[in-house]
């Protein structure tokens, strides 16, 4: 039985990363053509044969963060949050001061607003 692969991908400024999950892995195979990415091996203590097959995009815009050319989701793929970074500015802005948000719930307005 062929299944696919636990992929997740992220992407950062110049790169797209695609990680393979498959615990106990055997005779991996990766394979790059013009516009196609394959991933192959076997896997787990059954030695299920995993395949993928992702037709990826010629060039990635930073700006679109797509990485297949079907517009359609694959089910088996998922995006790994944990090592996205906006490629809108390289540092994460500072967020300390949002705990004073609460403080603003006591100043007075006007109650009388249509």
């Amino acid at each position: 039985m062929i299944q696919p692969a636990s992929p997740k991908w992220y992407d950062q400024r110049n790169y797209v990363f695609t990680e393979f999950c498959v615990e106990d892995s055997q005779d991996v195979n990766v394979n790059f053509e013009n516009s196609k990415l394959t991933f192959s091996c076997l896997g787990g203590t059954d030695h299920f044969k995993h395949l993928n097959e992702i037709d990826i995009l010629h060039c990635i815009d930073p700006n679109d963060s797509k990485l297949t050319k079907e517009r359609a989701k694959l089910n088996w793929l998922s995006v790994n949050f944990n090592n996205w970074k906006d490629s809108a500015g390289d540092s994460v802005a500072d967020m300390s001061n949002f705990d004073h948000f609460s403080e603003m719930n006591n100043m007075g307005g006007d109650e009388n607003v249509d």
